[in-house]
């Protein structure tokens, strides 16, 4: 009897010999994906972010740990390269430095802290940073960053003195997500009480809020080369401010979807926002339109979205334990119609092979997807207005 026959083949009973079901070639290569393969948790995800100029990404979860992994789209090489468990609870953001080196974490337990990336060592804690959970972060620079917490509180940080240097209360409710403008002289807000919040941190003085919008301000974008700022709300909707009008929206755009929790600018017109419902939309701003989907999450909550130092993969992570990856490199060639006559209830456009997992890459007509835009009929439902 020959050992082979029972791989590959089976054995003919009268001459002995092997009749091969199948041949299967194992070369030995591993096999490349068009992304990154899911990465899995034990507990849900809240937060991620890329390596300015690595293929890393961390990771933070409800739990409170972190993870730092290194990515790749060949089978298998996704890798964890270390976690930490400082946090006593729910770690809420995650940032890299500029430079990469540093990573910087804020929590639910009121806590900040910076972990060398290299070795996942922890190299700086601040333990009670504010009187309320933390809620967001944002890098500014080499020395200086910024939280905001549960209760409105906005702090700018110091590394070379060790301490908070600006700290001011002027939203009602938690501060959801900030941005900085391209000089780095205005930092503004977003927060659950409905408003925008404009800092000065050169001069360390509060400029302005902007008019209580309906719901929750959850998410904040530069747009336009920076003359336009897009915010995401609870309520499903994109209000738009001009640069140097700061209190009163100058449009706004209400997507189908159940609320805009994140979002992350793509282009200067296009930004991906994630939603309450688990689907990644690609949205243009001015002409307002929705794209497609870029993916989701079956249903699960979408909590953050990431875009990678070379522009090619979103990532999001969400209620069902994972992080996705997700081809964008194709968007930056997009052009939407100014003047496409509006139809509603139009259908969603799945915008890449694993959208909606029905295994077909819609990214090959995206040359000329302003004329394909109404001609697609698969996928969900979706509403455009302007």
């Amino acid at each position: 009897l020959d050992i082979n026959c029972f791989n590959s083949s089976s054995q003919d009973s009268t001459t002995g010999h092997c009749r091969p079901k199948h041949l299967v070639l194992d070369t030995g290569t591993p096999r490349l994906h068009d992304t990154p393969k899911d990465i899995f948790f034990e507990a849900a995800a809240n937060t991620i972010d890329f390596h300015p100029s690595r293929d890393i990404i961390a990771i933070g979860d409800v739990d409170g740990d972190v993870y730092v992994y290194s990515y790749s789209c060949l089978e298998g090489e996704n890798k964890e390269l270390w976690s930490s468990g400082h946090h006593l609870k729910s770690c809420r953001k995650i940032s890299f430095s500029q430079d990469g080196q540093s990573l910087f974490t804020v929590s639910k337990d009121k806590s900040i802290h910076i972990l060398n990336v290299e070795e996942g060592r922890l190299v700086t804690r601040f333990s009670k940073a504010h009187n309320s959970a933390l809620n967001s972060l944002l890098v500014i620079d080499e020395h200086l960053f910024a939280t905001g917490d549960d209760s409105g509180v906005l702090k700018i940080w110091d590394l070379r003195k060790g301490m908070s240097i600006m700290e001011m209360k002027e939203h009602e409710d938690y501060i959801s997500d900030m941005i900085l403008d391209r000089n780095k002289k205005l930092l503004l807000t977003t927060s659950g009480d409905g408003t925008m919040g404009v800092f000065n941190i050169r001069r360390r003085r509060f400029e302005l809020l902007s008019e209580s919008q309906n719901g929750d301000l959850m998410a904040i974008s530069l747009m336009k080369r920076g003359r336009k700022i897009a915010c995401g709300s609870s309520e499903g909707t994109i209000y738009l401010f001009n640069w140097d009008g700061f209190g009163a929206t100058s449009d706004r755009f209400a997507l189908k979807a159940e609320s805009i929790d994140c979002m992350v600018p793509i282009t200067e017109s296009i930004v991906c926002t994630g939603s309450t419902d688990g689907i990644i939309r690609a949205v243009n701003i001015l002409p307002n339109r929705v794209i497609g989907s870029v993916g989701q999450h079956m249903g699960e909550p979408i909590e953050q979205l990431a875009k990678c130092h070379t522009g090619k993969f979103l990532a999001s992570c969400g209620h069902d334990q994972k992080v996705k990856f997700w081809d964008i490199s194709s968007l930056s060639s997009v052009i939407v119609d100014d003047y496409r006559k509006k139809k509603k209830n139009k259908q969603l456009k799945p915008l890449s092979r694993k959208a909606f997992g029905n295994g077909e890459d819609f990214f090959a007509d995206l040359k000329e997807v302003a004329a394909d835009l109404e001609k697609e009929n698969g996928g969900l439902s979706e509403t455009n207005s302007d």
